[in-house]
């Protein structure tokens, strides 16, 4: 067994420190060690997408990175995208185009549809779809969250003027 080692997190705009071995992932730290439970564990071996999580503004899937290769960096979990009271753009399409069932793909499907309209890849359907094709859904709700994605894009063409 390794030691554990301090490590310090920037999650969600707030400095965490945990103590963790090397090899803990960055969604068990988050689920385990931190209590943010919104991030998913879905195949834990990176190819269903419920763990996406923002490292920097990027998307990665936390079941495949170490808590520590982290550190200094700013993550960003579903719990810190919005409020009950005031949900982010993305949060509101998906609930108002229907883009979820179960749910536990909802929160990496979110994340991915923040990064992707960040990254400027949701200027058509077919964009979306490969944009968003690391995130699996179990329930097939794949129209509602096509749906949720171009309507995200849109508000937030519209907020930023360039409508």
């Amino acid at each position: 067994m390794s030691a554990a080692v301090e490590v310090e997190l920037r999650v969600n705009g707030e400095r965490r420190q945990i103590v963790i071995e090397p090899r803990v992932t960055l969604l068990d730290a988050l689920r385990g060690r931190l209590g943010l439970t919104g991030t998913k564990k879905g195949c834990d071996h990176g190819e269903c997408g419920a763990c996406t999580v923002l490292v920097d503004g990027r998307r990665i899937k936390s079941c495949m990175t170490l808590a520590i290769m982290q550190e200094g960096r700013q993550v960003t979990t579903i719990e810190g995208l919005g409020t009950p009271e005031s949900p982010h753009v993305v949060q509101s399409a998906f609930v108002e185009h229907d883009g979820m069932q179960c749910g536990i793909c909802t929160p990496g499907q979110v994340m991915s549809a923040v990064a992707l309209i960040s990254e400027g890849h949701a200027g058509s359907d077919d964009e979306i779809r490969e944009w968003m094709s690391g995130n699996l859904c179990r329930c097939a709700a794949y129209p509602g969250i096509i749906a949720a994605v171009r309507a995200a894009a849109g508000a937030d063409a519209v907020a930023d003027g360039a409508s």
